[in-house]
């Protein structure tokens, strides 16, 4: 099996990249997400790699970290996701958006991802909420956040969010809005749900 590849990105088409690793052109199927974050060709890059084996065909699935490979791995061992609808859900989602709303039964969410209707979703937390721990998720949420904020911040962050959820909107989708209107700094609660639910338009 092939953990890995390290070369030289010659092509980056609408679903997938070619890298060039000694003399050899790999293609490599990737979610729309990792697409967006391989560079310009002529840049060195490693890619996570996970070998597809079918009857008629073998394909190459990429990412560009450890993190989206597992995620990847724990969704196609979820009954009736293969391959197609994995990487739909990671184009829409990152490891740590997916975890946070399978740990926060949002449902809602994950059917937002091309070629995932409710049932689906449903199907996704139930099979995986088990396999994924709370505190990692917020961890990873922490550590993958852009900019870095004190307690009072955090503490502001964390009321806008449930002020978001009692208007009705996800968990998950109301974290990622505060998130990113955090980037702004010295901001109150207010003016960071304000912000947020801009977000949202």
């Amino acid at each position: 099996m092939i953990a890995y590849l390290k070369g030289t990105v010659t092509e980056v088409e609408k679903d997938s990249v070619i890298l060039e690793c000694r003399d050899i052109g790999y293609r490599v199927f990737m979610p729309a997400s990792s697409l967006e974050r391989i560079g310009k060709t002529g840049e060195e890059r490693v890619i996570h790699t996970y070998l597809n084996v079918r009857e008629d065909a073998m394909q190459l699935y990429g990412f560009l970290t450890k993190n989206d490979l597992s995620a990847f791995r724990l969704l196609l061992g979820v009954s009736g996701i293969g391959p197609k609808a994995a990487m739909g859900i990671l184009s829409h989602f990152s490891w740590e958006d997916l975890s946070f709303a399978v740990l926060s039964d949002d449902a809602a969410s994950i059917a937002k991802a091309p070629g995932i209707g409710k049932k689906t979703a449903q199907k996704v937390i139930l099979e995986l909420k088990d396999k994924l721990c709370l505190q990692e998720a917020f961890e990873e949420k922490l550590s993958s956040s852009e900019a870095s904020q004190s307690g009072k911040e955090s503490g502001a962050a964390q009321e806008a969010v449930e002020a978001m959820v009692a208007l009705g909107y996800g968990r998950s989708e109301s974290l990622k809005a505060v998130r990113q209107a955090a980037a702004e700094e010295d901001m109150d609660v207010e003016s960071l749900l304000r912000a947020a639910l801009k977000q949202m338009i």
